[in-house]
């Protein structure tokens, strides 16, 4: 429930703040006095877009917050528990600032939030419903969402939706591989010769780097086996070899450490030393043992080498890439026969079919349940509002094959009166009986809603009178459920609220000065002359007082 309501520079209002209690509150004043500014503030700290022109005149920037008790919210304390946007016990602040530059701020219980946030909190606190709801019932999309909202089928429409979307491309699938079955034979086909060309090679880049080593080894054999040669003489075969030398070196220096004690040290790496240029002769005699010119091995590989290279260039990639190349081919030819099997495509687009006339069906079933009673309902209130005989109905129009919104297309249809037939709501004549069909419907659907505020916005347009009053405890009545909020332009509608509010607009004291529009809670006093205002007009009397008192009087009896 809306506990107060704060504004601050918003288009000609400078500061308002409003206590909102529960029951039915109304919003009066004078035509162009501001009264939908309230609307407009509502729809903004609920998440709606704004823009700088929203800004008052000479101000940096505006500011709206809205303070709600939620303590009979538990699934809104759920989701803000669930996004770490707790704030005070039993309570959600939303904040919204516009700045000069057309950026905005958003806060829900001081933590900043995305306008998404914003609106998926205000679906759990506020539904407003415009003057102009009546014109939207006229659209069909629009009939059907509200008989799926009254019979809470949302989230099976949505199922519904995904289900037909799912089929139509199956089928869309199926149609497009028969098209070109010849098309996708011959890409298979290519591919197939592609893949046994590849695996014929049975290539692998151990193999290949396997042969690029023993190519360079066998095509430089004889350069490998004259620096073996030279080496193996250098230590060992020459007249000077190096081995003999450091051995001869190793062994004086050894003779000598008796003088000397300083020598060990150095005859002990050198010792080593020659150890290893031993191990290496014994090496290099062995590698050299080894070596044998193999003119038909280098030919081998070479031949080997070149088919790997003539596949490479066949295929444009480099000898490297054949592995992926292959395993990406594999991977083509496995979702072309996938998808070019249309027996396997057309039980897909059966199996489809099947699961959206599965979900369609359920959802008709509700719908023709919802829809009976909603008919009644709203039947009945249309009798309350001097349309007594008249009748309403919701009807299921079948669909041969179905839609993304089900097997039917709703119709809303109205007798207006005893003996006329059914006709579709885009039909009825009268600007005042299809507004007062619209209030029917609206006042039927928001009883079945679990958001605790409701707000109307002149949706008694085109009505007056007896209706008016009707109206007027229609609102009271419902207010005793919800906390309900209306902005009329009928006394009767006013005289029937728990609480009055006042829209005045000013115009500044200098010239150049802007208008300013304010808010004030009216005393039982102040709400005899407004209400007496908008019997009379301009000119008051105290005949108008009497009547604006003894509507309240009737009103506050009907309780």
């Amino acid at each position: 429930m809306l506990r107060q309501i704060s504004i601050r520079n918003f288009v000609i209002v400078d500061q308002i703040d409003l206590g909102v209690l529960p029951g039915f509150t109304v919003l009066t004043g004078e035509t162009g006095a501001g009264k939908s500014m309230m609307i407009d503030a509502l729809t903004l700290v609920l998440g709606e877009r704004g823009d700088a022109n929203l800004i008052r005149l000479g101000c940096e920037r505006a500011e709206i917050s809205a303070d709600f008790d939620i303590s009979r919210l538990a699934p809104l304390v759920q989701w803000l528990n669930d996004n770490d946007l707790q704030g005070e016990p039993d309570s959600c602040l939303l904040r919204r600032i516009i700045e000069s530059n057309g950026r905005s701020r958003n806060y829900i219980n001081g933590h900043a939030v995305t306008l998404q946030q914003m609106r998926m909190v205000g679906e759990y606190l506020i539904a407003i419903h415009s003057q102009h709801a009546h014109q939207q019932l006229l659209q069909k999309d629009a009939q059907r969402e509200l008989l799926d909202a009254f019979a809470g089928c949302g989230e099976l429409a949505k199922a519904v939706e995904s289900a037909y979307q799912h089929w139509k491309n199956c089928q869309q699938l199926r149609i497009n591989m028969e098209e070109r079955a010849a098309e996708l034979l011959d890409k298979r086909d290519q591919l197939e010769s592609q893949l046994t060309e590849l695996s014929a090679l049975n290539f692998s880049l151990t193999e290949w780097q396997q042969l690029q080593t023993d190519h360079s080894r066998l095509s430089h054999l004889a350069a490998l086996m004259e620096t073996a040669e030279m080496a193996i003489n250098a230590l060992s075969d020459c007249e000077s070899p190096v081995l003999g030398q450091l051995n001869a070196v190793v062994t004086q220096l050894q003779n000598m450490q008796e003088y000397d004690q300083q020598l060990q040290p150095i005859a002990d790496l050198l010792e080593s030393g020659h150890i290893q240029v031993r191990e290496s002769l014994y090496e290099l005699k062995h590698y050299r043992q080894n070596l044998e010119l193999d003119p038909q091995a280098l030919q081998q590989i070479e031949q080997r080498m070149s088919a790997i290279y003539a596949a490479a260039r066949k295929f444009r990639v480099n000898p490297e890439q054949l592995p992926v190349l292959m395993e990406s081919l594999s991977q083509q030819l496995e979702a072309l026969g996938a998808d070019a099997d249309i027996d396997r495509l057309r039980a897909h687009e059966t199996a489809a079919w099947s699961a959206y006339r599965q979900h369609a069906g359920e959802l008709t079933a509700i719908r023709q349940q919802a829809g009976g009673a909603l008919s009644r309902r709203v039947t009945g209130m249309m009798q309350t509002l001097a349309m007594e005989g008249g009748q309403f109905s919701v009807a299921l129009v079948a669909l041969e094959q179905g839609s993304a919104n089900g097997l039917e297309h709703i119709e809303f249809q109205v007798a207006a009166h005893q003996g006329l037939p059914l006709r579709p709501l885009t039909k009825v004549a009268s600007g005042g009986e299809l507004s007062r069909i619209s209030l029917a419907i609206q006042v039927v659907t928001s009883k079945i809603g679990v958001v605790p505020t409701l707000v109307f916005d002149e949706v008694d347009v085109g009505i007056g009178g007896k209706v008016a009053e009707i109206v007027g405890q229609l609102l009271k009545k419902l207010g005793q459920e919800r906390q309900v909020l209306c902005i009329t332009h009928l006394p009767q509608v006013a005289a029937a609220g728990d609480q009055q509010w006042q829209v005045v607009k000013t115009a500044g004291s200098g010239e150049g000065t802007p208008v300013v529009s304010q808010i004030s809670t009216l005393d039982p006093q102040q709400r005899v002359e407004e209400i007496a205002r908008m019997l009379g007009g301009a000119h008051i009397t105290e005949t108008t007082r009497r009547h604006a008192a003894e509507m309240l009087q009737s009103g506050a009896k009907r309780s």
